[in-house]
């Protein structure tokens, strides 16, 4: 029986599993619906469903270098227990050895591509989730490269809380790089130079520092003048090479990176768990639900 995209969907809203997955039940039960579903049932991949509408705000970021390469990636939990389990340290190291070696363009690629096992990637999150019974997701991942001439700064901040991946060009001091990525753990700068800054922001930001400088009484002919102070700043705490480098505040990011004989190319920063919401838990409240449904 041919198996339609319709069918997929309609599996995939019934059961929660992935596409990849459902397709794969379709096919094994030549279309039958009820089958497929004990199919996923059966794999443990639609237990895994149930647990898709929980917040994953937990987790590790985590780095894995080879030669010229490396990868920087983020897998969520629902709990910072089950981050620490070796189960999901080991889903953690597979997924960044697949995505070092196939280098898929996205999340969604990658969910999709098959891994040295035979399983998808999402068929190995969703077999992980089976066995330890929490929501688990790759989040997100970026893919680095350099020369030989060039150093990657690797760093996990609190067991891989933050995880930082740079490079820095001209030199091949690797403990110097690692510095830079600690110091960008440390402050969270969002880019590397001024120039990375769009015009607009810039603009947008100087229109709020004027209208700052208007509000406290300011002469109107040294505005101005305060502002460009004022926006120097700005840049001190958006750019990491205008920042006082947190090893030595006296030295300034890019003099560091400059004394080492190189340049800092680029960078990625990420938190575990930034920008997801959290479901905040009342726990008077829960038990007095509890007391009311007895």
């Amino acid at each position: 029986m041919a198996i339609t995209a319709q069918m997929v969907k309609e599996l995939r809203e019934k059961t929660g599993a992935g596409m990849m997955d459902c397709k794969k039940a379709l096919q094994e039960t030549n279309g039958d619906m009820d089958q497929a579903i004990d199919f996923l049932r059966e794999k443990g991949i639609a237990k895994a469903a149930k647990k898709a509408d929980r917040i994953a705000a937990e987790g590790t970021t985590y780095i894995l270098a080879e030669g010229n390469e490396a990868v920087l990636l983020e897998v969520n939990s629902e709990t910072d227990f089950v981050a620490k389990n070796e189960g999901f340290q080991v889903l953690v190291k597979e997924i960044a050895e697949h995505l070092l070696k196939n280098k898929p363009a996205s999340v969604e690629e990658a969910n999709a591509q098959t891994m040295e096992n035979g399983e998808t990637v999402e068929t190995r999150i969703n077999n992980a989730i089976a066995k330890i019974g929490e929501k688990l997701s790759l989040r997100r991942f970026e893919v680095k490269t350099k020369t030989d001439s060039d150093a990657f700064g690797a760093y996990l901040h609190m067991g891989g809380r933050i995880g930082v991946l740079s490079v820095l060009e001209g030199t091949t001091d690797e403990a110097a790089a690692k510095d830079v990525s600690m110091h960008i753990a440390a402050l969270n700068p969002k880019y590397v130079s001024r120039d990375e800054v769009s015009q607009e922001e810039v603009e947008h930001e100087r229109q709020i520092l004027t209208q700052q400088a208007l509000n406290e009484g300011k002469p109107e002919n040294i505005v101005a003048k305060m502002v460009e102070g004022r926006l120097s700043k700005y840049f001190e705490d958006v750019c990491v090479l205008d920042q006082a480098f947190v090893k030595n505040p006296d030295q300034k990011v890019r003099q560091f990176v400059e004394s080492k004989g190189g340049t800092l190319r680029e960078f990625t920063r990420y938190e575990v768990g930034e920008g997801i919401e959290k479901r905040e838990d009342n726990f008077a409240e829960e038990v007095m639900n509890q007391v009311n449904k007895k």
